[in-house]
């Protein structure tokens, strides 16, 4: 049995992947400042999740250091940080003081106190500059935008400490992820939160630009597979997660509806100048934000190169792209008429 911290474990990956740890006999320890993550996303079927949970912010360097001198963990699970773009965006200091110095925090603990390995949950996003399809994991460039630079950068600095200290850090750049536990409540959710919230309440989504845009789609089981499968992983490395496939936003849109029986309700196409128009500070100041830097983002094609992680750690992703979504459905239907419920 090993010992192991998942931070971030309240959101919706780090909640199903501290589960499935804990499925599997390990020691889990779960640390959530529950600023984004939810208490819900720790209830599971079979009602016996009783895995210790600390709130806690990652970026409590006394705190980290203390909890790692006294469990000597054998590995981390990274997953903490500011993910909503937006959010990113109009509180720089605070993203980047998660996603890259809550990084730094975890990795000087784990080199301090002799953590096997840290799989660090970084993102395709650092691929926004990129223009070679499908992209392979050193065809990164330095991206624009704050999440995607933060999370950039905190991968420079696992390398860092994987070649100045000889630690062992796995970076695993997520492609669009989806499955159950996904946040269809939060102000800008992940597309396929959105669809299923919309379409549950008889509105009609709104898509930004035509739709056609495509994205590369992996499920969350599939991720937590790969996510185990390079625990033991020597030095540095980085590996993209995804299906190597892409659908539009109009196929993920036709699928959801279908799989709602909602496929009367048409979206709504506007301009991608909209795409932020709930944070209104990125519209506002002395320089708003580039009406070229929003277009990019939501016309964006994404495609990542799955064949390193196929190649070194025999991971395959299993699950279909309908199979996925009809459980995204019904997991996120559950939740949305348990929060109306309650209202």
């Amino acid at each position: 049995m090993s010992k192991i911290l998942v931070t971030g474990a309240a959101g919706f990956i780090g909640s199903q992947l501290a589960h499935v740890l804990w499925q599997q006999g390990e020691q889990v320890i779960l640390l959530d400042d529950f600023s984004y993550g939810l208490e819900d996303n720790l209830i599971f079927d079979d009602h016996d999740f009783r895995a210790e949970i600390l709130r806690e912010d990652v970026c409590d360097t006394p705190m980290l250091n203390a909890l790692c001198e006294k469990e000597r963990f054998d590995y981390i699970y990274h997953i903490a940080a500011i993910t909503p773009l937006p959010d990113c965006q109009i509180s720089p200091g605070r993203a980047i003081t998660v996603n890259v110095a809550g990084t730094v925090n975890v990795l000087e603990a784990a080199r301090r106190f002799g953590v096997k390995n840290v799989i660090f949950a970084s993102t395709s996003a650092v691929y926004e500059n990129c223009d070679k399809f499908p992209t392979k994991e050193d065809d990164a460039i330095p991206p624009s935008l704050v999440y995607s630079s933060g999370k950039f950068a905190a991968e420079q600095f696992c390398r860092s400490f994987v070649e100045v200290y000889g630690i062992n850090v796995t970076v695993l750049r997520f492609a669009n992820v989806y499955g159950p536990h996904i946040d269809c409540l939060r102000t800008q959710p992940p597309v396929a939160g959105y669809l299923i919230r919309e379409l549950f309440y008889d509105r009609q989504p709104v898509l930004h630009s035509t739709g056609e845009q495509r994205r590369d789609f992996v499920y969350v089981d599939d991720l937590i597979d790969l996510a185990l499968k390079v625990r033991d992983n020597q030095g540095y490395d980085c590996v993209n997660v995804s299906t190597n496939m892409t659908y539009s936003i109009n196929e993920l849109y036709k699928t959801i509806a279908k799989i709602m029986d909602k496929e009367h309700l048409q979206p709504v196409y506007v301009d991608s100048s909209n795409y932020w128009k709930r944070y209104p500070g990125l519209y506002e100041g002395a320089y708003p934000i580039s009406a070229q830097i929003l277009d990019n983002e939501v016309n964006k094609y994404t495609l990542c190169d799955n064949a390193h992680a196929a190649e070194k750690f025999g991971w395959q992703p299993q699950i279909s792209f309908e199979e996925g979504l009809r459980r995204t459905v019904d997991f996120s239907v559950d939740v949305l008429k348990k929060h109306d419920a309650a209202l």
